[in-house]
């Protein structure tokens, strides 16, 4: 066998490795090792409660699954459409012009030939009315109305008179009247009244009337007295003029009439009718109203 031979500084050189490694293995050999984990077993739960091991984890919450790839957009919100526009309410129109109403012309004295419109007789209805007239309207001193006269129960007492004491006549037998209708238990239910019967350059007979609110009865009330009896006032078509002046002037209406019955070629009755819208208090009262009713034949 052949022996390799060493110089001596090999030998150095590995003695020097045998002393590294065998002071490497003596420290290794002389560090302590750590203490290994005391295992400790858990404390028994208290009386009653759930042991941890008995409670069933809970189930792991789901998580969605994202798809591979880029995550998407959400879009954006729509944008709200056109709002349809609401229909507008008309403003409220304004009221139109007010049309005027027609005046009625005033009224005027009928030209000759002219006919004229009748006018209805008074409606009684309710109580008696003591200032009633036969026209049921008032008249007009400037026209002229044709009426149909409604007859009524009328108290009535004849008389004649001078044209001097004519006023006073009159009076006095309305003041008879009236006193008789009381005493047999009438109601006055219009205006006196005159009806001139005849009439000279002496004076005048006459038929003085007051409107009661029925005939009145015999049987159970005293005969009527002062030469009073029961009657009825004039009817049938007539015409009404209007004195609205003192009785001392009543001759002027008169004169009026008389002119408006020749231009309109009527023949009236010789009787003419008046009906004392006002007292007879004073024949001087420029506000004395006086309607007289003129009968044609």
């Amino acid at each position: 066998m052949r022996h390799s031979r060493l110089s001596l500084p090999t030998l150095v050189a590995g003695l020097a490795i045998l002393s590294a490694v065998a002071s490497s293995t003596l420290m290794a050999q002389s560090r302590v090792a750590p203490p290994s984990p005391v295992e400790s077993a858990p404390l028994p739960p208290p009386p009653g409660a759930v042991s941890p091991a008995q409670t069933p984890p809970p189930p792991p919450a789901a998580v969605p699954e994202t798809p591979p790839g880029p995550t998407p957009v959400q879009p954006a919100p729509a944008l709200p459409g056109p709002v349809t526009p609401q229909p507008v309410q008309p403003a409220p129109s304004l009221p139109g012009p007010v049309e005027p109403q027609p005046v009625a012309p005033p009224p005027t004295l009928p030209s000759p030939g002219q006919p004229l419109p009748p006018v209805p007789p008074q409606q009684q209805t309710g109580a008696p009315n003591p200032n009633a007239t036969l026209a049921g309207r008032p008249g007009d001193a400037s026209d002229v109305d044709q009426i149909l006269l409604v007859p009524k129960p009328v108290l009535a007492l004849q008389g004649q008179s001078s044209w001097d004491q004519g006023f006073e006549k009159l009076v006095a037998s309305f003041r008879i009247l009236r006193d008789e209708a009381s005493r047999a238990g009438l109601a006055i239910a219009g205006r006196p009244l005159t009806l001139f019967v005849e009439t000279d350059d002496n004076g005048f007979r006459f038929e003085a009337m007051l409107p009661v609110d029925r005939v009145p009865e015999s049987a159970g009330r005293p005969p009527l007295g002062n030469g009073v009896r029961a009657s009825q006032s004039p009817a049938g078509p007539s015409l009404r003029f209007v004195h609205n002046a003192p009785y001392d002037d009543i001759d002027s209406t008169y004169e009026t009439i008389t002119a408006y019955l020749e231009a309109k070629n009527i023949v009236a009755k010789d009787a003419f009718l008046e009906e004392y819208v006002s007292d007879l208090r004073d024949p001087a009262d420029p506000n004395l109203e006086i309607n007289v009713y003129v009968q044609p034949r």
